[in-house]
């Protein structure tokens, strides 16, 4: 039997998000791991996968300090950036059904939500997001788009860093907004990842739409003194009705110093309203 969204296990009920209600904020705080098949992909693809969703749970109880209530999520890699070109020559591959309908079955028993993300190669992004529409059917898939990975039809990933404009990202977002309202889906997280300031041009010509939250993930690693300095360099100030997300690398930044606590993520302004791992 061909792997749906159906046959993962029964979707939310009334067309709501997994813990209740359509809207995202400002009720819940996002908290995830990122990662997929590989290990080298982040913690959620290490282990008994149940096992990093439990943590996550755990994890997330230690950011509802302010009265959010924790949203766990599971951010699987899903159109995967490649050394080589492949047969089309994009430079990426896309994650199998069944592997995805695995991530979704174990994220729907914790009521969590599953993002699915995507690094394009020389593919451009409209064109991977509406190849995973039948999962973005689903109230509790999401999206979340990696930039570094988007280069130009002459470039290669990994020799030059990938980057996107609010042009595109408006492309895709207007899309995205139509097909939530058109099923009357309710609010999906619209995530996109930026390392630095030249992973994307133009942020505030980035729209807000209908049906989606736009959040901003500051990916910097290293040393908590150098997050913050980049934190406070592309989140100030944000575009209108976009929120903050901020993510941690249990390996990378541990290199250059202690992993930042739960306390000190909340004392950034803005407070991240989705927290990511990997």
């Amino acid at each position: 039997m061909p792997v749906t969204p159906e046959t993962t296990t029964t979707a939310p009920a009334a067309r709501e998000l997994p813990r209740g209600g359509t809207e995202l904020f400002p009720h819940y705080r996002l908290v995830g791991y990122s990662g997929g098949a590989a290990k080298s992909f982040g913690r959620l693809g290490i282990g008994d996968l149940q096992a990093r969703v439990d943590e996550i749970e755990k994890l997330g109880r230690k950011y509802d300090g302010d009265g959010r209530e924790p949203l766990p999520v599971l951010e699987l890699i899903t159109t995967v950036v490649q050394a080589s070109p492949g047969k089309d020559k994009m430079y990426r591959a896309r994650t199998r059904d069944a592997e995805i309908g695995r991530y979704l079955k174990v994220a729907r028993k914790s009521k969590a939500l599953l993002l699915l993300n995507i690094q394009p190669g020389r593919a451009d992004f409209l064109t991977e997001v509406k190849a995973m529409s039948k999962w973005l059917e689903e109230p509790d898939v999401g999206l979340a788009l990696d930039p570094e990975w988007a280069v130009g039809p002459k470039q290669t990933p990994g020799h030059v860093y990938g980057h996107t404009s609010a042009g595109e990202l408006n492309q895709v977002s207007l899309w995205l907004s139509k097909f939530v309202t058109q099923r009357g889906l309710p609010e999906k997280a619209f995530v996109v990842h930026q390392l630095a300031p030249r992973i994307i041009s133009d942020v505030p010509k980035i729209r807000e739409r209908k049906g989606l939250q736009f959040i901003l993930s500051v990916d910097g690693i290293g040393a908590r003194v150098d997050k913050e300095k980049t934190w406070r360099k592309l989140v100030q100030p944000l575009p209108d009705g976009t929120h903050a997300g901020f993510k941690l690398f249990f390996e990378e930044d541990r290199e250059h110093g202690k992993l930042m606590t739960p306390s000190q993520v909340l004392k950034l302004k803005p407070r991240p309203e989705y927290v990511l791992y990997e």
